[in-house]
């Protein structure tokens, strides 16, 4: 027995000893480890629990017009900003807040703006000031600098460097202001920026932000006061044309004081964004729309004047590439009022909507007298593809007549509507299909589409005709590279889902045969004249032709990009190629090409009672297409005499600047003005020698 106890006690102490020494080699290996393996990561995660990462943010890009014209640049301003070296939100005995010496930095700050700001301008107070410093910190944490004034001049740098030791933790650093050509060249699509703490909603930024909380993206990291674009070619970009933040690393005390700047990484400036729209082509177009209101106004046109078209939009397209050469929404805007991040409230007021884009949504460049959106309803101009769906449905053949008697009836026996042409007209036989789409018949498009499709098929037409709509971009994304697009509205429903001021499936398919069931976008509009000049690609429209590092290196090539085709017998191309031949001798005159037109006045109920939207789209020329031109008028009476105007003037800039026909006329008017001057020198010499 002793034995065995003695025997169980030595087992006992070995186990124990080897238990010490597997402990003692585990803390040896550990030891190892943090030394020679995870030292480099403690002592970083040592160094950031004392240093923290200050954005600087990086110079924006630029945005160009096609040839180079800066639309939308940034400047370099000197602002003044504060570091606070200290807490001063000590508490008194009282528990009041006791700090007499940062509110007399505010005073003699205060004081320095209003005897050095510009005349003219309000100076900042001293409240404004301490806002501005947020002492507290809800804003900003503590070692952030506080921006206290933006774009100071040359006398506020000049006393403010001199006296620089009278203002603890201030410093003069550069940043920039985002200017807008003063021509306002297409300000809708070009956008505008708002500081980032005005947009803090937009998920993009916020994420970006959210990212970059824990240091490990500094580059991301949005400063309060950074502009970031809030609309337009500025929002849908943003990523390439603000670059990426450099930073200091500031060394903190506990209090969160800043001490020293230990590194400093330097912003990469953001990248150029070259646009397809021409500035020139552009400029014409605008001022054709605001020409055309105009004389609108003063001018009768079907025995009346319009005063109430107020606004107009444009999209000018080129047929090969789908290159966006103008888009214009008029009223337009200087968006200069947002270069420093914020609108004034006077300012704001003043816009009436002028700041959206209504060339791709119904929020519409300012509204007409009756509110009336961009997004109307088509018009005549959807009788091209209402022909091509009665085609494709074998509803007649490309030389079938028809005998126009000027109006139609659909309905229950006893109980019929009747449609009939604009102004009653009657125009007899009709050889072929083309000439029910040259002469703008409501009642064949009643007759030999709207009501065989509800024929054929009942009430699923509806879902038939819509097929054809978005097969031809109505009611789809364009695919533009641009915010907000709306997708349009299709009043005519469902087959499942009637509205009530539709009344029946058969009502819905005739009214939008001739252009009374859908309402659609300018540049939807484009897009789908466009199909009809390439027969049936639908091309995706280009705002951006390029985008250029700081070296002017291209980094990103647009290109030509096929969205989806449409296969349509050839004949049926031809046939409504040759039916776009609709009169505008008038708005025309002495235009030097062939080309496909079709003019569009749709009707839209008011408190004042109907009354007519002008629309036009175009391509040219006719059989070798170039430019294809939408044009929306609002209230402005027929398209012929609203919209058609407009139009010629577009395509007229386009042929100035690229040649309709692929010559230039700039380029044969410098030719011209070349060789007529060489021809009086030659003539001059010819005299000297004489």
């Amino acid at each position: 027995m002793e034995a065995e106890s003695k025997q169980s006690l030595n087992l006992r102490i070995n186990m124990f000893f080897f238990s010490t020494f597997i402990i003692f080699c585990v803390v040896i290996v550990r030891l190892a480890v943090i030394q020679f393996v995870e030292a480099p990561t403690l002592t970083e995660k040592e160094a950031n629990q004392n240093t923290k990462n200050i954005p600087l943010p990086p110079d924006r890009g630029n945005i160009r017009d096609v040839s180079g014209v800066k639309l939308a640049y940034s400047k370099p301003v000197q602002s003044l900003y504060i570091t606070l070296m200290k807490d001063y939100n000590n508490n008194t005995d009282k528990g009041k807040k006791n700090r007499p010496e940062i509110e007399d930095i505010a005073k003699r700050m205060a004081a320095a703006f209003k005897q050095f700001g510009n005349p003219g301008d309000k100076p900042m107070t001293a409240g404004d000031v301490i806002e501005a410093m947020d002492l507290e910190s809800k804003r900003d944490s503590g070692y952030t600098p506080r921006r206290i004034k933006m774009d100071l001049n040359k006398k506020e740098i000049q006393y403010f460097m001199e006296h620089k030791s009278e203002f603890p933790g201030i410093e003069i650093i550069e940043e920039t202001m985002r200017l807008y050509d003063p021509d306002t060249v297409a300000v809708q699509t070009v956008g505008y920026v708002k500081s980032f703490k005005r947009t803090e909603s937009l998920k993009a930024y916020d994420k970006a932000r959210q990212e970059s909380k824990d240091g490990t993206k500094p580059d991301e990291t949005y400063t309060k006061d950074e502009l970031v674009g809030f609309d337009g070619i500025e929002f849908s970009f943003q990523d390439e044309l603000r670059g990426k933040n450099g930073y200091k690393v500031v060394s903190v005390s506990s209090a969160n004081i800043p001490e020293e700047v230990v590194d400093i990484v330097p912003p990469v400036k953001g990248n150029d964004v070259w646009l397809t729209i021409n500035k020139e082509v552009q400029l014409k177009t605008e001022q054709a729309i605001k020409d055309q209101l105009e004389w609108l106004h003063t001018h009768s046109v079907s025995g009346k004047t319009h005063p109430e078209a107020v606004t107009g939009y444009a999209v000018a397209m080129e047929v090969d590439t789908g290159n966006v050469v103008a888009m214009a929404s008029i009223p337009d805007y200087d968006t200069n009022i947002w270069k420093t991040g914020a609108a004034s409230t006077a300012d704001f007021n003043k816009l009436n909507n002028n700041y959206q884009n209504g060339a791709i949504t119904p929020l519409d460049s300012g509204k007409s007298k009756h509110k009336f959106d961009s997004a109307v309803l088509l018009g005549s101009t959807i009788k091209p593809l209402s022909v091509l769906v009665g085609l494709n449905e074998k509803l007649f053949t490309t030389t079938t007549p028809y005998n126009d008697t000027g109006e139609a009836f659909f309905g229950k026996e006893g109980h019929q509507a009747r449609v009939q042409n604009s102004q009653g007209h009657a125009y007899g036989y009709l050889r072929t299909p083309a000439e029910a789409i040259e002469h703008s018949s409501n009642v064949f498009m009643v007759d030999m589409v709207g009501n065989a499709l509800y024929k054929k098929y009942g009430k699923k037409g509806i879902d038939v005709w819509n097929g054809y709509m978005e097969d031809f971009g109505l009611g789809v994304a364009t695919g533009i590279d641009l915010p907000k697009e709306y997708l349009g509205k299709k009043e005519y429903g469902t087959s499942e889902n009637i509205p009530k001021t539709v009344g029946s499936a058969q009502a819905a398919l005739v009214y939008a045969s001739f252009g009374q069931g859908g309402k659609y976008t300018p540049l939807q509009l484009a897009q789908y004249t466009v199909m009809l000049a390439n027969d049936g690609e639908r091309i995706k429209p280009q705002i951006v032709s390029k985008i250029t590092d700081a070296n002017g290196k291209v980094v990103k090539q647009s290109k030509r990009e096929v969205l989806s085709r449409v296969q349509f017998n050839p004949s049926y191309w031809k046939l409504v190629r040759r039916g776009m031949n609709t009169n505008v001798s008038e708005a025309f005159a002495g235009f030097p090409y062939d080309f496909a037109r079709k003019t569009g006045t749709s009707q839209q109920d008011s408190k004042d009672g109907l009354l007519d939207n002008g629309v036009f789209i175009a391509y040219a020329p006719r059989n070798n297409p170039k430019l294809a031109v939408a044009v929306v008028v609002p209230e402005g009476g027929f398209g012929s005499q609203s919209a058609a105007p407009i139009a010629r003037k577009i395509f007229d800039a386009y042929d100035e600047e690229y040649g309709l026909d692929g010559v230039p006329k700039k380029q044969l008017k410098n030719q011209a003005g070349t060789d007529s001057a060489d021809n009086v020198g030659i003539g001059q010499n010819n005299k000297k020698q004489q």
